[in-house]
């Protein structure tokens, strides 16, 4: 149901060399590194006091804000103008009825939750355009089939970004190798950060593994200073140089977003480009950048925008509001997925910080990329002679390493021509497996994978490899 908070959906986890007698148990997703324990809306640092959370009146979905009312209430404008677009679209006029105009953070908690089905239904019917330049269109969910289309005006929000994190300046030399195309922001939204960082900038985007030599020669040359992708994608540049002795002496920063950090990059850095630091941002598809943190953050705590309001219920789960009003997307409590909790960061600022502590819904996150387990499920049991479909991410050290896709099937059903479809009609998998497709399978097997105490068997098995 709409407005509801997002269903968490227990998966089957197997650990690699467990013994045959050893039972597999039942977790939550975590495409990335998330807390095992069920956290609270606030966390303490030790040794750092950490800002008191505020707590809406009794039964109100929302627990703690990142902002005080003192803060954020000057800017609820921004969201009262979504709340009125929203009620402007037919399939979702209803749920706000009996709902006044946020005028508190009281009023805010009290709306309904978005989650990203409501928001793409949105904007199909509202369909914004920015009031100066070009605005661009983004994929903004829709694992299969045609793109749900996400909304941003040319600059794509970065002077905000810019006004509280500066990792480069002019005499960098940035490589942008996040992957243009596909309709995914993050390469352009990179340059546009660059354009205000004034620094030089090699557009790099996708290349083949065959082709990193000759590129990490040419950075060497170019006396590269700067490099930014997802983790996936540098742990790949890093980890070729590495195995092949190429050094970067002169890089100094490693900018990143769209996954969590991978620990294996510090040791890769340490030994290619030992005077290298790491530099984040984290944020959505649909709320565009909302944190950043510098190399004395943890890579997991990042200090929000001024312009993101972010409201946690009492199970961890996030909600984010926009206080720009530049922002074409109505994102008014939308939820991401993500769960999180309230920190004083040990970096030494005094402001509220966000640790996040990975998704809670089925949307795994594959290679920056979200991937739709319940799309991917359905479209394999779709499939001519397949009785029943299982999705299987294999982790390593806590990231996504491949993708099976495993089916219960008759004699007539074509595991190949399934893989190829979904190769071609899923954005998540085309792009995130697009340097090693043989990552991502599908086969036919004798049974699915069942948790042997209870006999169930889960649609979405993360299984963990050494």
């Amino acid at each position: 149901m709409r407005g509801l908070p997002v269903r968490r959906r227990a998966v089957l986890v197997l650990r690699a060399g467990a013994g045959r007698g050893d039972r597999p148990r039942l977790r939550r997703p975590r495409p990335h590194a998330a807390t095992r324990r069920h956290p609270g809306p606030l966390d303490r640092v030790p040794g750092r006091p950490c800002p008191p959370p505020r707590h809406p009146r009794a039964g109100d979905p929302v627990n703690a804000f990142s902002l005080t009312p003192a803060a954020a209430e000057p800017h609820l404008h921004v969201a009262r103008r979504s709340l009125d677009r929203l009620r402007g679209v037919p399939a979702l006029a209803g749920r706000y009825a009996g709902h006044g105009e946020p005028r508190t953070l009281d009023d805010l908690a009290a709306l309904p939750a978005l989650v990203k089905d409501d928001l793409n239904v949105a904007l199909a019917h509202l369909r914004p355009t920015a009031e100066r330049g070009a605005t661009w269109l983004f994929q903004s969910g829709g694992s299969t089939g045609a793109p749900k289309v996400g909304y941003a005006p040319t600059g794509f929000y970065m002077h905000g970004v810019y006004e509280q994190w500066r990792p480069l300046d002019r005499d960098d030399v940035f490589v942008n190798a996040w992957g243009a195309g596909r309709m995914w922001g993050a390469h352009f939204l990179a340059a546009a950060f660059a354009d205000l960082s004034g620094c030089q900038v090699i557009a790099l985007g996708s290349v083949g593994r065959d082709e990193y030599g000759d590129w990490l020669s040419f950075f060497a040359d170019r006396e590269v200073t700067a490099f930014g992708g997802t983790p996936s994608v540098l742990r790949l540049w890093f980890a070729h140089a590495r195995a092949t002795g190429v050094k970067l002496p002169a890089l100094r920063k490693v900018l990143w977003l769209g996954e969590a950090w991978h620990p294996q990059l510090d040791e890769d850095m340490a030994a290619v480009a030992p005077d290298a630091r790491r530099w984040g941002m984290f944020g959505s598809t649909e709320t565009w950048v909302a944190g950043t943190n510098t190399p004395q953050c943890p890579a997991d705590v990042f200090h929000l925008l001024p312009s993101q309001l972010v409201g946690m219920d009492a199970d961890g789960l996030l909600d984010f509001t926009t206080l720009d009003p530049d922002v074409l997307n109505p994102v008014l409590r939308y939820r991401t997925g993500d769960a999180g909790r309230f920190v004083t960061c040990t970096c030494g600022r005094e402001d509220l910080a966000l640790r996040i502590l990975g998704r809670r819904d089925s949307v795994v996150q594959v290679r920056g990329l979200g991937l739709h387990v319940d799309d991917i499920v359905a479209r394999a049991e779709r499939e001519p002679g397949v009785i029943r479909a299982q999705v299987v991410i294999n982790e390593r050290q806590g990231r996504v390493a491949s993708v099976d896709v495993l089916l219960l099937a008759g004699p007539g059903a074509s595991p190949e021509r399934l893989r190829q479809d979904l190769m071609a009609s899923t954005f998540t998998i085309s792009t995130a497996f697009q340097h090693d497709p043989e990552s991502f399978r599908v086969s036919v097997v004798d049974e699915l994978i069942s948790n042997g105490r209870t006999g169930k068997t889960s649609g979405f098995v993360v299984r963990e490899e050494p």
